[in-house]
């Protein structure tokens, strides 16, 4: 089935099924019959990733977009916001083959063997891939974060392959083997897919041309899963096949023209939870060899930053409202504000806290805050610092990124 097939017959299923997705056309004036092709999406407004934790929150779980019985979920994963997100399995024909497609595109073939550092907890990406790389003939390796010294070691011993994970832990766990005196030439490993963070180029380059892994750099979100690849270097990620992906004008809901810098739009063929022109709040400049003629997969887009508040801090996103919910449980303040730097090529989290008098208490209180933190916002936080009022001026952001990535 072509993409526009796919979506004709994604819409008729989707306001079938999912109250909300209905509600969503009733107010638009819009029937399914109105959506045929793709430019057709821009009669229908845009669905912000904000909206849907509202929807959510007012229509618990899941907002009225579920468009299958719950029994027939497979997992429900959790992301900021807060937002469930359920896994609908075989409801979506395109979801696995995609992120395979990506994993093809970095050089993995049966018969690897294949360490997985991305967290199998709460956020789909650990399991989605294990999946994706067992159905492909993998052996897979379910390492998670952290225990470094550990998976260093596993990485030699069990002659591990591949790698799947973010860029900067990888390159912890090839400076973690040769602390331990391990040499490289003993490793097996030549392939890794990296997403959840920006990959700077000075660290690809590193990884390539002296430990001779090659890179594939995947672009993902936790609600639509894997959406573009980069396996030459460079910024442009290239479209993969499906879902349908748009870079649209946030003002106006339309399509950029190339070389042009918008929101990427996404519309999934989930027939358990349809999203049908979600906002994924990352702004791009889109990129586009032959307009009105090419594929999706010969384009390309180019990341260039966020459209809300909302930063990605060691691969989650935090948004300002639940670090400030997290703070709010522990203790009265006059403001916060969360600073991530990126020394050594790992995200720094420090939270600074402006209070009337420094807590007599601090280090009990930096403990809860810490664990709150964690608990909310699915992050470490490295530091949290008490400072004074005027440390924090009025109308600072809360999330203050002041990360290099050159």
């Amino acid at each position: 089935m072509t993409l526009e097939e796919r979506l004709i017959e994604i819409v008729h299923h989707a306001y079938e099924h999912a109250p909300a997705v209905r509600q969503r056309f009733d107010a638009a004036g819009l029937t399914p019959d109105d959506i045929r092709t793709i430019d057709d999406l821009e009669k229908l407004p845009v669905l912000s990733k904000d909206a849907v934790v509202t929807m959510q929150r007012e229509n618990p779980p899941f907002g009225g977009l579920l468009a299958a019985p719950l029994a027939e979920i497979k997992h429900v994963y959790f992301s900021p916001g807060p937002l469930y997100e359920p896994d609908p399995g075989e409801h979506d024909p395109a979801h696995l083959p995609m992120v395979q497609e990506a994993l093809r595109q970095s050089g993995f073939v049966a018969g690897d063997v294949v360490l997985n550092t991305l967290s199998y907890h709460l956020a789909p990406a650990g399991l989605m891939l294990d999946e994706a790389l067992t159905r492909m003939g993998c052996t897979v390796i379910p390492g998670g974060v952290g225990n470094s010294d550990l998976q260093a070691t596993m990485m030699k011993e069990l002659g591990i392959t591949g790698y799947v994970g973010t860029p900067s832990f990888l390159m912890k766990l090839i400076k973690k083997a040769e602390e331990m005196g391990m040499n490289w030439d003993d490793f097996r490993l030549n392939k890794a897919l990296v997403t959840a963070e920006p990959l700077p180029a000075s660290l690809r380059q590193e990884l390539e041309e002296t430990y001779g892994v090659k890179v594939g750099n995947a672009y993902a979100t936790a609600e639509l899963g894997f959406l573009a690849i980069n396996t030459t270097g460079g910024l442009p990620l290239t479209l993969l096949p499906a879902p349908i992906i748009q870079v649209v004008a946030p003002d106006t809901g339309k399509q950029v023209g190339p070389g042009e810098a918008g929101e990427v739009v996404v519309t999934n063929f989930n027939k358990a939870y349809p999203l049908i022109r979600f906002g994924t709040g990352d702004m791009a400049i889109f990129n586009d060899p032959a307009p009105g003629q090419s594929s999706q997969e010969a384009r390309s887009i180019t990341l260039v930053g966020r459209s809300g508040e909302a930063v990605k801090v060691r691969g989650m996103f935090v948004h300002p409202n639940q670090l400030r919910f997290a703070v709010g449980r522990i203790l009265s303040f006059l403001a916060v504000q969360g600073v991530i730097t990126r020394p050594d090529l790992r995200d720094a989290f420090v939270i600074k806290i402006a209070t009337e008098e420094p807590p007599a208490n601090a280090d009990a209180l930096i403990a809860q805050i810490k664990d709150q933190v964690r608990q909310v916002c699915r992050v470490r936080a490295d530091e949290v610092q008490f400072v004074s009022p005027d440390a924090i001026p009025h109308g600072s952001p809360i999330m203050l990124d002041q990360r290099s990535w050159d």
